[in-house]
C-alpha cells in the first residue's frame, strides 16, 4: 500500500534543500499548507454530506429530494451556500454580544481540531500524538462549550432550553463514547492514531473482527452513542423544531448559522470516521488470507478504503435518523445512563479480561 511519508518527505526536502528555507519558514510554509488542506477537505466533505442527507432523506421518504438546480439537483448544495454567504448577519438585543460572537467559532474550531485527527491513509495522519485517542475527546469536547455559549448569549428562551438540553445530552453521551473507545485501546494498546490503524492491518486483523463480542458491542454502544453527541436524530431533543424553532442556533444567520450547520454534519463524519480508525481498519484494506486477492486489495490506495468504510457508517447513522422517532429528552438520558453507559462499564471489564486471557482472534 502507498505511504503518504514518501510525498511528506519529498515536499520537506524541497523547501530545506532545494530552496535553502531555515527550519522556521519550512515549517511554517508546511503547516499553513497542512491547514488549508484541512480546511478544504472540511468544505468539501460538508457539501457531499449535505447532499447525501437530502437524498437519503428522500429515498427513506419516497420522495426525489432536490433536481431543479443543476444535474440530479448536484448545484443545490451551493446555491444554498452563495445564499447563506450573502444573508445579512445581525445581532439580537440584550443578547450577550460576546458569547453570540465567539459561539459558532468554538464550535467550529472543536469540529476541525477532531477532523484533523483522522488518519486518511498510511503516512498522513494529521495529528498523530502517543495520546491521540485522549486528545480527540478532548477537543471534540469544545463543541459542548460553543454550543451552551449560543443558547446563552442569544437570550431567547428557546435557545437557551435547547442549550440546556443539548450540553446534558452531549455530556452524559460522551461518558458512553469515550468508554468505548478505552475498549479498543485496551485491546491494541496504544492510544496513538497510527498505531491503532496498523495493529488492524492482514487478514481478520480489523478491531471488530479481532475483538469479536467486546469489540462488536462497543461498537454498537459508539454509533447509538454517536448519533446522540452528534444531535443527530431520533436523539435531536435539542433542535425540536415543533417547539424549539432552530434549537440554540435559532439567532443566528448568515454565515453564524452557518457554522453552527457545517460543524453539525462534519460530526457526523467525525464520529464515522472515528468508528472507522477504531473499528473498522481505518486504510486498512479488505484481506482475508488469500493471497491474489489481498494483493488485488492493497492496489487500492488507502483514503479510498477510509472515505469507503467513513460513508458507509455515515449512510448508517442516516437509516437511524429517518427511521426511528424522535425521543423526548428523559427517555434519551434514561437510554445513556441506565442502559448504555453500565452497559458499556461491564463490556469493558469484559474486554480486559479478554485480554488479559488472550482469548481474542
Amino acid at each position: 500500500m502507498f505511504d503518504f511519508n514518501i510525498v511528506t518527505t519529498w515536499f520537506d526536502q524541497l523547501l530545506r534543500v532545494t530552496l535553502g528555507l531555515n527550519d522556521l519558514w519550512a515549517i511554517l510554509i508546511e503547516c499553513v499548507l497542512v491547514g488549508a488542506l484541512i480546511l478544504t477537505g472540511y468544505a468539501l466533505i460538508a457539501i457531499a454530506l449535505i447532499f447525501m442527507e437530502r437524498k437519503v432523506c428522500a429515498y427513506f421518504q419516497c420522495r426525489l429530494g432536490p433536481v431543479r438546480v443543476g444535474p440530479w439537483g448536484l448545484l443545490q448544495v451551493f446555491a444554498d451556500v452563495l445564499k447563506m454567504l450573502i444573508k445579512e448577519i445581525f445581532f439580537v438585543d440584550r443578547a450577550d454580544k460576546f458569547l453570540y460572537i465567539v459561539a459558532p467559532f468554538l464550535v467550529l474550531i472543536g469540529s476541525v481540531g477532531a477532523f484533523a485527527f483522522l488518519p486518511w491513509n498510511n503516512g498522513a495522519v494529521i495529528l498523530d500524538f502517543n495520546v491521540g485517542v485522549f486528545l480527540l475527546t478532548a477537543i471534540s469536547s469544545i463543541g459542548v462549550v460553543g454550543i451552551f455559549l449560543a443558547g446563552w448569549g442569544s437570550n431567547n428562551k428557546y435557545s437557551v432550553v435547547s442549550a440546556m438540553r443539548a450540553a446534558v445530552q452531549m455530556i452524559s453521551y460522551e461518558m458512553s463514547l469515550c468508554l468505548c473507545l478505552i475498549t479498543a485501546v485496551i485491546l491494541v494498546g496504544s492510544m496513538q492514531v497510527s498505531q491503532i490503524v496498523d495493529y488492524q492491518t492482514g487478514a481478520w486483523n480489523w478491531l471488530i473482527i479481532k475483538g469479536h463480542v467486546p469489540a462488536i458491542i462497543a461498537f454498537i454502544v459508539f454509533i447509538i452513542a454517536g448519533n446522540a453527541e452528534a444531535n443527530r436524530g431520533p436523539f435531536d431533543m435539542a433542535e425540536a423544531e415543533s417547539e424549539l424553532t432552530a434549537g440554540h442556533h435559532t439567532e443566528y444567520s448568515g454565515m453564524g448559522f452557518g457554522f453552527f450547520y457545517l460543524a453539525e454534519f462534519l460530526n457526523m463524519f467525525i464520529i464515522a470516521g472515528i468508528a472507522t480508525m477504531v473499528f473498522l481498519g481505518g486504510w486498512a484494506p479488505v484481506n482475508i488470507g488469500i493471497e491474489g486477492f489481498d494483493n488485488v486489495m492493497n492496489y487500492i490506495p488507502g483514503v479510498v478504503w477510509f472515505m469507503g468504510k467513513a460513508f458507509a457508517v455515515v449512510w448508517l447513522m442516516m437509516w437511524i435518523k429517518w427511521t426511528f422517532p424522535r425521543l423526548r429528552i428523559d427517555q434519551i438520558l434514561k437510554l445513556e445512563w441506565k442502559y448504555l453507559m453500565p452497559l458499556a462499564l461491564i463490556n469493558l471489564v469484559l474486554m480486559t479480561v479478554v485480554v488479559a486471557m488472550k482469548w481474542y482472534l
